[in-house]
C-alpha cells in the first residue's frame, strides 16, 4: 500500500468495481465482528460446562469482548487517523484472527476471557474506522447508501449469529465457533489489502497518555455500572465509578484545547453532531432495554419456550434488513431530523404494541410488533449516523467514526446495565417495566431528534 497523503481534503468517493470491492471488504469486517459477538452468547452453557465454570463467571466471555471493544474504540479510531484507516482495519483483522486462535485453544476460562478481550480490541480496530472508510468510499451525495449497506450487514449479522452458532454446535465442539473466523478473516484481509482506499492521514501521533486515560475511564465506568446493576458490592462499585469519573474529568481537561483529541470534544461542541450523538445513545439504551428483557417477557410472562422465544426475536433483525433497502434510497434526500424521528416513532409504536399484547398472543401477534420496531430502528440509524459523519470537518473523520460506534456500544452497555438493575429491583414484572422504559427512551430520542429541525441542524 502506498503512503497516504497528509492533506485533509476529502476525496469524493470511489466508483464502479472499486467501490464494490472496498465495500465488500468493509462489510466482511463488520460481519466478522458482529457474528462473533452473537455466536458466543449461544455457546456460553457449553463453555461453562467444558471449562468447569459457573454461569456468572462464564458471562465474562461476552463482557470481556464488549468492554475491551468499547474502551478502545476512540483511541484506535484516533490511531487510524494517524496511520491510515485501511491499515488500522487490516491490523484489526489480523489481531482478531490471532485472538480467535487463542480462544479456540484456551484451556481455562481466564485464558479464554483474555483472548476474548484481545478479540474485542481487534473488533474495535475494525469497527472504529468503518464509518470513516465509508465516508471515503462513497461521495457525499450518496453517503446515505453506504451507511444503509452497513446497517444491512449489522442486521444480517444479528440474524445469522444464533443460526450459525446452532449449526456449528450441532456438529462440532464450541472451539469451532472461533476456528471458523480464520478462513473468513483471511478472505477479509486479502480484500481489504487490495481494495480499501488510501485516505488522508494526520501528521501528529495521538496522545498516548490520553489514550490510556480513555481506556481506564471507560473500563472503570463500565465495571462500576455493572457492579451496581448486579449488586456485586457497594464499595467496589463506588470505587470504580469514582475512578471512572475522575479519570474522564482529567481526560476532558487535558484535551480541551487539543486539535486532535482522543475524546472528540471538538466534535461535541457542534450542536448538530452533539444532538445526533445523544439521540444515538438514548435510542440504543431503549433498544437494549427491549432486546435483553423481551425474551424474559415471552418466556416467563407468556410461556413461550426458549426455542420459540429465539425465533420470535428474529423479526427485529429482519426489520433492520428491510429498512436498509428503503433508507438507502431516501437518506440522502430527507433531513435526519425528519427521517430519524419517523423511524424512532415506529420503534416506540412497536414497543407500545408489545406492551399491550393479548393475554394469549399468537406468534404473528408478537412477530409483527417486533418487526415494526426493528424496521423503525433501521430507518432511524442511517440518517442519524450520516448526520454525525457529515458534521465532522475534513481530517476529523476518524473521531466521527469512533463516536458513531461509541454511541451504539455505550447505549447498549447502559441499556444492559439498566435492564439488569430493573430486573433485580422489580423481580415480578421487571421485564414489562423494561419495555416501558424502552418506549420512553425512544420517545425522548424522537423528540430530541426532531429538535434538529428547530435548530436548523437537519
Amino acid at each position: 500500500m502506498t503512503v497516504s497523503p497528509t492533506s485533509h481534503s476529502t476525496p469524493n468517493g470511489l466508483y464502479g468495481a472499486a467501490r464494490f470491492k472496498a465495500m465488500t471488504a468493509v462489510c466482511l469486517a463488520v460481519l466478522l465482528a458482529q457474528i462473533d459477538y452473537a455466536i458466543a452468547n449461544i455457546a456460553l452453557p457449553d463453555i461453562g460446562a467444558d471449562l468447569h465454570s459457573s454461569a456468572s463467571d462464564t458471562v465474562w466471555v461476552v463482557n470481556a469482548y464488549q468492554l475491551a471493544s468499547l474502551s478502545s474504540l476512540l483511541p484506535l479510531a484516533a490511531a487510524g487517523a494517524w496511520i491510515g484507516y485501511a491499515r488500522m482495519c487490516m491490523m484489526g483483522i489480523t489481531l482478531f484472527i490471532l485472538a480467535s486462535v487463542g480462544c479456540a485453544l484456551a484451556p481455562t476460562l481466564p485464558l479464554l476471557t483474555i483472548a476474548r478481550a484481545i478479540q474485542g480490541f481487534g473488533a474495535a480496530s475494525m469497527l472504529g474506522v468503518v464509518s470513516a472508510l465509508i465516508r471515503f468510499i462513497y461521495p457525499v451525495e450518496e453517503l446515505g447508501k453506504g451507511v444503509s449497506v452497513n446497517t444491512l450487514i449489522v442486521g444480517v449479522g444479528m440474524a445469522l449469529g444464533p443460526t450459525v452458532a446452532g449449526m456449528i454446535l450441532a456438529v462440532a465442539h464450541w472451539p469451532w465457533l472461533f476456528w471458523i473466523n480464520l478462513p473468513i478473516g483471511a478472505l477479509t484481509f486479502v480484500l481489504a489489502a487490495s481494495s480499501l482506499p488510501v485516505t488522508p492521514r494526520q501528521k501528529e501521533m495521538p496522545d498516548p497518555i490520553g489514550a490510556v486515560l480513555c481506556i481506564i475511564a471507560v473500563t472503570a465506568l463500565g465495571l462500576g455500572g455493572n457492579s451496581v446493576a448486579h449488586s456485586d458490592g457497594a464499595m467496589l462499585a463506588c470505587a470504580m465509578l469514582v475512578v471512572g469519573v475522575a479519570t474522564m474529568s482529567g481526560l476532558i481537561r487535558k484535551e480541551s484545547s487539543s486539535l486532535q483529541p482522543i475524546l472528540p470534544i471538538d466534535l461535541l461542541r457542534g450542536i448538530g453532531f452533539r444532538i445526533a450523538f445523544i439521540v444515538g445513545i438514548i435510542a440504543y439504551i431503549g433498544s437494549n432495554l427491549f432486546m435483553i428483557s423481551m425474551p424474559f417477557t415471552l418466556h416467563d410472562h407468556y410461556g413461550w419456550s426458549a426455542t420459540a422465544t429465539g425465533l420470535l426475536m428474529t423479526p427485529w433483525a429482519f426489520g433492520l434488513i428491510v429498512s436498509a433497502s428503503v433508507t438507502r434510497r431516501i437518506a440522502d434526500r430527507i433531513p435526519a431530523g425528519i427521517l430519524s424521528s419517523i423511524g424512532l416513532v415506529f420503534v416506540m409504536l412497536g414497543f407500545i404494541a408489545l406492551r399491550f399484547l393479548p393475554d394469549i398472543p399468537t406468534a404473528f401477534d408478537v412477530a409483527w410488533r417486533i418487526g415494526l420496531a426493528g424496521f423503525g430502528f433501521g430507518v432511524f440509524q442511517v440518517p442519524n449516523n450520516r448526520a454525525m459523519l457529515l458534521s465532522a470537518l475534513a481530517g476529523r473523520e476518524g473521531g466521527a467514526s469512533g463516536m458513531v460506534q461509541v454511541s451504539r456500544q455505550s447505549g447498549q452497555t447502559f441499556g444492559g446495565i439498566g435492564t439488569a438493575l430493573i430486573l433485580r429491583l422489580v423481580p415480578m414484572n421487571g421485564s414489562l417495566v423494561c419495555l416501558d422504559g424502552a418506549a420512553f427512551c425512544t420517545a425522548v430520542a424522537a423528540l430530541l431528534s426532531v429538535s434538529r429541525m428547530v435548530t436548523g441542524r437537519k
